[in-house]
């Protein structure tokens, strides 16, 4: 409910992103708390497997960064990649994600 949610959010105040940008940015809001995704798995997800730098692009003029997670998206290795607000940031709200998941979501 959340994802869709947000992508109406999206849709509705940025008009301004290509539908590229808009796919990436739905694609990247499916990706659940404490988990991350490569660049690779988000080029193919929307359909344009060879797009990695294009997603990267994308992210970048993501208008909701709480919302739509794009700290989520690391590289095909599993090094953190770039961040609108710097990889130190990237990794704390990673660490943070990780640490939520264990204390609040385990069984």
């Amino acid at each position: 409910m959340t994802r869709s949610i947000t992508f109406k959010i999206l849709k509705k105040r940025a008009p301004g992103l290509t539908a590229f940008e808009a796919k990436v940015l739905k694609a990247v809001a499916s990706i659940p708390l404490g988990e991350t995704r490569s660049y690779q798995w988000v080029a193919k997800k929307v359909g344009h497997p060879l797009a990695q730098r294009a997603v990267g692009q994308a992210l970048n003029k993501n208008p909701f960064p709480l919302l739509i997670p794009c700290h989520r998206v690391i590289t095909q290795n599993g090094t953190p990649g770039g961040f609108a607000f710097g990889v130190t940031m990237k990794k704390k709200l990673l660490l943070l994600e990780k640490e939520m998941v264990q204390q609040f979501c385990q069984k």
